[in-house]
């Protein structure tokens, strides 16, 4: 007979819970410079159009708090050698940030340096990351841009939008407090294909091509996009999954339904007129009516569903 579980702490419980309840909804206003290396752009497009809803655990949501906490302690390490580290800028008293494609696109910079002691005359763009014993392995072994292709592509947008040439890479192995520093120097032809692979995605009316039909292959089976690419999941409601919202070049989204630009904060509520980008549901189009604003499909066992108000019959 197998054993049971010890009984977990109420206290831990609750602590988790409150993590989780406090989570935000993982949409960005933008498509962040820190995914831009995603192999997969139909991924990305996802991620854009906020398709999916963050479902962390407690314990991931903790994970990704000490890492952030990290930060500051590796911004005092440098701090103790002499090294300038602004984690600010200045001038807005803010995190650093960058943008393109008229803000469709950007990420925050964690810090830039003066003083490295490589090269102390030159700034550096800071990127700092945590990583478990086998990553931290992996990147000692192989170097950032083949253990961490992400986050080299992360770097080499920063350095391109900022105008510097060099970047520090210094991560942490949460398992054994080991630090490992890397320069990475500025790529500009890297740096334009992935500014030009970030505009694609943000003008692409429809989601590009899976990087896999496979359901179980490794880089679908772990994405958070997986229901929705696989098994036919719907996807969340709001202004970015409906097909009247559209991303202009002003960094703005504009709606075709009301002829307006939606804020933010009024995408993430969406409207009573939503409807899913055809694309995005996992059934074949067979009718619609744009004066009615209904779309009907019919998905592969056969039933129906009408995206839009209901059916007189039905009100």
């Amino acid at each position: 007979m197998a054993k049971l579980p010890p009984p977990q702490s109420a206290t831990v419980q609750a602590i988790m819970a409150a993590y989780e309840a406090d989570a935000e909804d993982g949409f960005r206003a933008h498509l962040g410079a820190s995914l831009i290396g995603k192999e997969c752009e139909r991924a990305l497009w996802l991620d854009f159009h906020w398709t999916t809803r963050s479902a962390f655990s407690g314990r991931m949501l903790r994970l990704f708090e000490t890492g952030q906490r990290e930060e500051e302690r590796l911004v005092a390490n440098l701090r103790r050698i002499g090294v300038t580290v602004l984690d600010v800028n200045p001038d807005s008293g803010r995190q650093w940030r960058v943008e393109a494609h008229g803000g469709h696109f950007g990420g925050s910079l964690d810090g830039v340096a003066l003083g490295v002691p490589e090269a102390p005359k030159t700034w550096h763009v800071c990127e700092f990351k945590t990583h478990n014993a086998k990553s931290f392995n992996e990147l000692k072994a192989k170097g950032v841009r083949l253990a961490k292709p992400q986050h080299f592509a992360q770097m080499q947008i920063y350095m391109a939008l900022t105008g510097m040439t060099r970047a520090l890479y210094l991560a942490v192995c949460k398992d054994t407090d080991e630090l490992h520093a890397e320069r990475i120097r500025a790529e500009p032809a890297e740096a334009e294909r992935l500014l030009a692979k970030a505009r694609r995605i943000i003008e692409a009316a429809h989601p590009p091509a899976r990087i896999s039909e496979d359901a179980s292959w490794y880089q679908c089976r772990f994405c958070a996009h997986h229901g929705l690419c696989h098994e036919g999941e719907m996807p969340e409601i709001n202004c970015r999954t409906c097909l009247h919202v559209t991303p202009v070049a002003d960094g703005t989204w504009h709606c075709a339904r009301w002829d307006q630009v939606v804020a933010i904060a009024d995408q993430r509520q969406g409207c009573g007129h939503h409807l899913f980008i055809p694309d995005l549901v996992a059934g074949e189009q067979i009718d619609a009516d744009a004066s009615q604003e209904w779309v009907l499909y019919r998905f592969p066992d056969g039933n129906l569903w009408r995206n839009g108000p209901p059916c007189p019959a039905q009100a």
